[in-house]
């Protein structure tokens, strides 16, 4: 799974944590992103700070950070389960 989101539009976002944990975020910089979580780079989440490695599971582009933001909250609404069958979903429908 390429992280070719380098500048681009904006993504939401779901990693795994090193505890089995499932953390949700919007980002402009997927590869970025990931170092700051895995305290490569300052600026992760206090989240995935004590929980690390993470490592990214499912990501979806949007056209503005609006809409990732939108999608973001519709994720963390979601059961443990259903987060669990939207990386499956994803996985299938982005072969590696």
């Amino acid at each position: 799974m390429a992280l070719e989101n380098e500048h681009q539009a904006w993504c939401s976002y779901l990693v795994a944590c090193a505890d089995g944990s499932l953390y949700c975020g919007v980002t402009n910089n997927l590869a970025r992103r990931l170092k700051q979580h895995n305290g490569e780079l300052v600026g992760g989440a206090k989240y995935t700070a004590t929980r690390r490695p993470v490592e990214i599971k499912a990501f979806w582009p949007h056209q503005n950070r609006s809409q990732a933001s939108q999608h973001e909250y519709q994720i963390k609404q979601l059961t443990r389960p259903q987060k669990r069958a939207l990386i499956q979903q994803f996985l299938i429908e982005n072969p590696v």
